[in-house]
């Protein structure tokens, strides 16, 4: 036996005979080990009828054996578990005053550190307004006050996000989902979030599915748009049942700077068969302008858009022609022009035919600018000739079939090697050649791989 365990060994018998006599609950989100003395009354206990706690279900203060069972009931749990587990001990009190000596103590710090960051953001504040009250007459002057005025206003912003970004009751709130959008500290980590996975998600999609160039040259997403059928959230790329896209989706933009604007909502397909021509084209399915848009209205259900001055070419239910690989439908808003509505009489003009749509031309027709972005997929399935036959739409009895072009270059005559070991001296080796003069792989003298 070493020295260390000679010495480790009393130590740790010790700590075994304390932790049995000593009932403790650590700070955790694991299930609670049950002592000698629990396991043996437990029978009993569990004969009684369980009173259900009101606790078990709330979505501030469910546990973990029970996030099912809320969930199936049609509402999320709320922050971590570890942060419920935190409110369900603390009797009803508030999140900020929840008794652990180390999180008060913490929010000390950070409340001293907003402080700075508020006294930083006030000086900054008086040197713009200093600063706006110059007027200098030399052109290069002027040039030289505006990129001050930038550099400070960008600053601020900064400090406005920096004074509210460790405050432990904004993150509960983002988290949430309950913050104020119009402010721009919770546009900041909605955003923050969005960029984590969803962004990365959106753009390999884009890339994986050949949507620039295909559609636009260029194009880099800068607002988060959702994709629902029904209560079915959908995501980028997803093959959607023709029966379940027949009626209209909704969207949720959120988008991340301030005010208010209009924009316009577009769903294409990128794959249309074109037989004459052996080609594919576009087709328009739904267009959609003057649409109001800001930081806190998000939601934008495409089936209640009647009016007419915004519903330019209703709802077509994507199909996809038996035996055609899949189509893509894409989904993009478009930001309008600051205080500019779009002619929707003219949109109806244009694109009514659906065939032959360019969403390239529209938006530089319309001065348009593209800030969301979503996809789905369609084929063919078991329910597609029946919505093809309800809106009256052709081909459901075509099946396309791929046409197999053969090689053009001659055939190569066999060299070196293969030319000298023709003969039936080499039919040991015949087995390593691709190509024997006079041999039929039919009757079996090659072996097939």
């Amino acid at each position: 036996m070493s020295r260390c365990t000679a010495v480790a060994r009393p130590l740790a018998r010790q700590w075994q005979q304390q932790q049995q006599s000593i009932a403790m609950r650590c700070f955790s989100t694991s299930s609670i080990s049950r002592m000698p003395d629990q396991a043996a009354s437990a029978p009993a206990t569990d004969a009684a009828p369980k009173s259900t706690n009101p606790l078990d279900l709330d979505p501030n203060t469910v546990s973990r054996e029970f996030e099912p069972q809320l969930i199936q009931s049609g509402q999320m749990p709320l922050g971590s578990r570890r942060r419920r587990a935190a409110l369900r001990s603390s009797a009803g009190l508030p999140f900020e005053q929840l008794p652990f000596q180390a999180f008060q103590e913490a929010r000390k710090i950070l409340a001293a550190d907003r402080e700075q960051k508020l006294l930083s953001l006030k000086k900054t504040m008086e040197k713009m307004a200093a600063l706006e009250l110059q007027d200098p007459k030399d052109p290069k002057e002027m040039e030289r006050k505006n990129g001050q005025l930038a550099s400070l206003k960008t600053y601020a912003d900064k400090l406005v996000i920096l004074a509210d970004i460790n405050d432990p009751l904004v993150k509960m709130r983002s988290e949430d989902g309950s913050g104020d959008m119009n402010k721009p500290i919770y546009r900041h980590l909605a955003e923050k979030k969005w960029r984590g996975y969803d962004h990365r998600l959106l753009t390999q999609r884009i890339e994986q599915f050949n949507i620039v160039p295909d559609i636009l040259p260029k194009f880099e997403p800068s607002a988060q748009v959702q994709l629902f059928f029904r209560t079915k959230k959908v995501q980028p790329g997803e093959i959607i049942d023709s029966l379940v896209s027949e009626n209209c989706p909704r969207l949720r933009v959120q988008v991340f700077d301030e005010g208010a604007r209009m924009v316009s909502v577009v769903v294409m397909d990128a794959d249309v068969p074109n037989v004459e021509q052996n080609t594919f084209s576009k087709r328009c399915h739904y267009i959609a302008a003057n649409i109001p848009l800001d930081p806190t209205t998000s939601s934008v259900p495409l089936s209640l858009i009647k009016a007419e001055d915004q519903l330019a070419v209703p709802w077509l239910a994507p199909v996809s022609q038996k035996g055609a690989p899949y189509h893509r439908l894409a989904v993009f808003v478009l930001e309008q022009k600051p205080g500019e509505k779009v002619d929707v009489a003219k949109l109806k003009e244009l694109y009514t035919a659906r065939d032959n749509f360019s969403l390239k031309s529209m938006r530089d027709k319309f001065g348009l600018k593209p800030i969301g972005f979503n996809m789905f997929r369609s084929v063919w399935d078991e329910n597609t000739a029946d919505v093809m036959a309800r809106h009256s739409l052709p081909g459901a009895d075509v099946e396309l079939r791929p046409t197999r072009v053969y090689s053009m270059r001659q055939p190569v005559r066999p060299k070196g090697w293969e030319a000298k070991r023709q003969g039936p001296k080499y039919r040991h080796l015949w087995k390593y050649t691709k190509r024997i003069k006079g041999v039929s792989s039919s009757k079996g003298w090659i072996k097939r791989r």
